[in-house]
């Protein structure tokens, strides 16, 4: 018997993206947008910047996202019940590909009208602890005009995929370069990284 998981990580073994059109459910996706769109009107977002603590560029002109990491000791049942699937997912993919993630760690990130993220890799330069991005989408009714596309390199060649709700791209953070197109409305999403600490 397959694992609803299974989606994500054969796509991800057949074409080095991972791609799963129903991989929240339609109503925790709609309560993480709500949260999400709440915590921006109350100011809580940071702008985003680019590296880590030790090389950190505030004067970037790489993304124009803001930011809001997620936590396990916040109450909302919507991030609650979120970081416990991707608990589960770790725990699967662990399970049958040995990767030994024993960490992870989630923003939520907003690109307002405008704005992008240029081609990079995840994976900083003097830490290799990130092993695999995982996205997940927000974004109820999103239209190929909306821009915003998240555009993937693989061996096979550019991949375009629209930041529909619901939906989770998954990729090794060392190898896969991407980027984020302009987008022509609000655009939201989680954005994490499964890790070995």
């Amino acid at each position: 018997m397959s694992n609803p998981f299974d989606v994500l990580i054969d796509s991800y073994l057949d074409k080095q993206v991972g791609f799963d059109a129903g991989f929240l459910s339609k109503s925790l996706s709609s309560g993480l947008q709500q949260h999400l769109c709440q915590l921006h009107s109350d100011g809580q977002m940071s702008t985003a910047s680019i590296g880590n603590k030790e090389e950190k560029d505030p004067h970037q002109q790489m993304r124009g996202d803001h930011i809001y990491w997620l936590d396990k000791n916040h109450d909302n049942i919507f991030e609650q019940e979120f970081l416990h699937r991707v608990d589960d997912f770790i725990a699967y993919l662990n399970q049958t590909c040995y990767t030994g993630i024993n960490a992870s760690e989630f923003h939520y990130a907003v690109y307002k009208e405008g704005a992008g993220y240029k081609r990079h890799l995840d994976q900083f330069r003097n830490d290799g602890n990130r092993k695999y991005s995982l996205i997940n989408y927000l974004n109820m009714d999103w239209l190929e005009a909306d821009g915003g596309h998240l555009l993937v390199y693989p061996d096979s060649g550019k991949q375009q995929i629209l930041p529909q709700s619901q939906t989770a791209v998954f990729f090794n953070s060392a190898e896969m370069e991407h980027e984020v197109t302009v987008a022509n409305r609000q655009r939201m999403s989680i954005t994490g990284w499964l890790k070995q600490v």
